[in-house]
């Protein structure tokens, strides 16, 4: 649901960010900000500031850095809308409903019913295993070397050995059969009723990204079959739509994903400190997992058993990450089968560097293919060679695929050249596709080199101007945001002076105006772009160094960009030189700088 910008403000405005952010981080107060450790990357020092004033927070170490919404967004990988919620929720503010017919309503209460019957039966099966019911369970589960807080964390349970002992505890709950039926928990016959679908199994809740139990998976206790079994699909579980750990996961600090196939697998990574793994389901990789996965990383390490099933499974998954946006890498275990066995037989460490020598996913699938021809034989290496070419034609953006090309060259002692003809005849045939549009996020910030110090002094002037904005309006006659050459810190100025126009500065409320997430980094940094100065009065030398500097660059970039015929135009931009060199000789009015203004800039 799209809410209005009324109900986005208000939520943000009733949200204070140091008493949210100090629900994760430990803040102490320096002066008007808090500081503490950085939740997105690994510091000792604390670099990461919040402050209330601005309602932001921004690393210095880093650059992460946005508003109430942003933070749970990038801490919690939380979409936008489930951000909202969560603070409205928080704040005690009712968000307005969607309209819904008399039988969507229905479905809505329905799962809400079934999310519970779920949440209810893991509260049951973990008092199972503590009892003395689950000894045996919970003996396995240690020596599977799992401790009670790696248990606890992931909510892990036992099924008696009753084959009605489930449904008689719910049904005291005074739930009905009906809806029992639907819940994937039980098997139904006209004959014999109701039994537990799961018992004599340790039992693994499977949540979804909410922390919600949506299903199971068991592991049988005995010598029964199947060894491990999953709830069926229902109203509120849809294994392709989920993955396994990703309730956790989902608060990693690592820049990337690993993807393996097991539920233990997932728990003895996060136990040897690799909280970002995860597991399909059951099923292999889905374009609804890889999109879900695309919420949170850009990279995601696989790892597969690479017996047939599992080369099978990563030669269908690579392709479908790298088309949801996500570069692949594959993880080889080997002699080993999975990564409960590798971490169980060489530690972590061990483990780490495997990880650090995963191989590129698309050179991983050349590597593969490549075992079908024989490259000793001329016939063979040629078939290869043009199989490989038709490889690098599905890859869309240009730059990448030459990058491969050369690569591979390389590799199998080929011309680049030829191989780059092939790629291009086969093009002209129609296979090829459209090379996507640069995003505008990277155009905005596509500077070079030597603008540098224009940029850092054009955030110097946001960041001074959010401090003390009173200083828009006294420099009215001298300063607008067209005298920002850089685009994004010109669309930035141009939002903080109808701001200004209407009565206030809401630096926090302008990060909701980029719905991109490196813009709104960005953004952030120009709040809080600083100095340091030695003496007192530095400060007021340097913003008007700093606001000179504008004008003379932004006078130059407009004079470039007119009209030759344009005299009028002419005549304007020498006036404006004209002023500037008089400010330049006379220095800035004593008026500009109000009793305080400097503490704040």
């Amino acid at each position: 649901m799209r809410y209005s910008d009324e109900i986005i403000e208000e939520v943000r405005d009733r949200t204070d960010i140091v008493d949210l952010i100090s629900g994760y981080v430990k803040l102490q107060r320096k002066g008007s900000s808090f500081f503490g450790l950085c939740p997105f990357h690994n510091e000792k020092t604390g670099s990461f500031s919040v402050s209330p004033n601005k309602q932001m927070y921004y690393c210095f170490g880093c650059g992460a850095g946005g508003n109430a919404y942003t933070f749970l967004m990038q801490y919690e990988n939380y979409s936008f809308q489930e951000a909202i919620q969560f603070l409205a929720d928080r704040a005690g503010i009712r968000l307005p409903e969607e309209d819904h017919s008399k039988e969507a309503k229905e479905r809505a209460d329905r799962r809400a019913v079934l999310l519970q019957i779920q949440k209810e039966t893991a509260e049951y099966y973990v008092h199972k295993l503590l009892s003395p019911a689950g000894t045996a369970a919970l003996q396995y589960l240690h020596s599977r070397d799992l401790t009670d807080l790696t248990i606890r964390r992931f909510g892990l349970g036992y099924s008696d050995k009753y084959s009605n002992d489930l449904y008689r505890y719910l049904k005291e709950k005074q739930y009905a059969d009906e809806i029992l039926r639907d819940s994937g928990l039980f098997h139904y016959d006209e004959k014999h009723g109701f039994s537990d679908k799961f018992w004599n199994r340790v039992m693994f809740p499977i949540m979804d990204a909410n922390s919600r139990v949506i299903g199971f998976g068991g592991r049988v206790m005995g010598d029964a079959k199947p060894k491990y079994l999953n709830s069926p699909e229902t109203v509120i579980f849809d294994k392709s739509r989920n993955l396994y750990g990703l309730h956790v996961a989902r608060r990693t600090k690592e820049r990337q994903m690993i993807i393996c196939e097991g539920y233990m697998d997932v728990i003895a990574m996060h136990q040897a400190g690799f909280t970002n793994a995860v597991a399909s389901l059951g099923t292999a990789l889905t374009e609804q997992q890889c999109s879900l996965l695309a919420r949170f990383t850009k990279e995601v390490l696989v790892i597969y058993d690479m017996d047939d099933a599992g080369i099978r499974a990563a030669r269908r998954g690579i392709p479908l990450l790298k088309n949801a946006g996500i570069s692949a890498r594959v993880v080889d275990l080997r002699p080993h089968k999975d990564p409960d066995e590798f971490i169980r037989a060489e530690g972590k460490e061990a483990f780490q560097e495997r990880l650090d020598k995963a191989e590129n996913g698309f050179l991983f699938l050349v590597r593969l293919d490549e075992r079908d021809y024989d490259l000793e034989d001329p016939g063979g290496k040629t078939a290869f060679l043009h199989h490989l070419a038709g490889m690098l034609l599905e890859i869309p953006d240009e730059i990448e695929r030459s990058t491969y090309l050369d690569t591979c060259a390389r590799l199998y002692r080929t011309d680049p050249e030829m191989i780059r003809k092939e790629v291009g005849r086969r093009s002209l045939q129609g296979t090829g596709r459209r090379i996507p549009d640069t995003p505008r996020s990277l155009r905005l910030r596509r500077d070079p080199a030597d603008r540098r110090q224009t940029d850092k002094g054009q955030k110097l002037m946001l960041t001074w101007l959010v401090n003390y904005p009173e200083l828009i309006h006294t420099l009215s006659d001298v300063l607008r945001p067209e005298d920002f050459t850089n685009p994004l810190c010109r669309e930035v100025a141009e939002k903080l002076w109808k701001q200004a126009g209407n009565g206030g500065i809401n630096p926090a409320a302008i990060l909701d105006m980029f719905p991109d997430e490196e813009d709104q980094a960005e953004v952030a940094s120009m709040f809080h772009t600083e100095l340091k100065f030695e003496k007192s009065g530095d400060k007021k030398i340097a913003f008007f160094d700093v606001l000179c500097r504008m004008k003379r660059e932004g006078l130059e970039l407009r004079s470039a960009a007119l009209d030759p015929a344009d005299l009028n135009g002419f005549t304007a931009l020498a006036e404006e030189r004209r002023k500037l060199e008089a400010m330049q000789r006379s220095g800035p009015p004593a008026d500009w700088f109000p009793e305080g203004a400097e503490e704040k800039m």
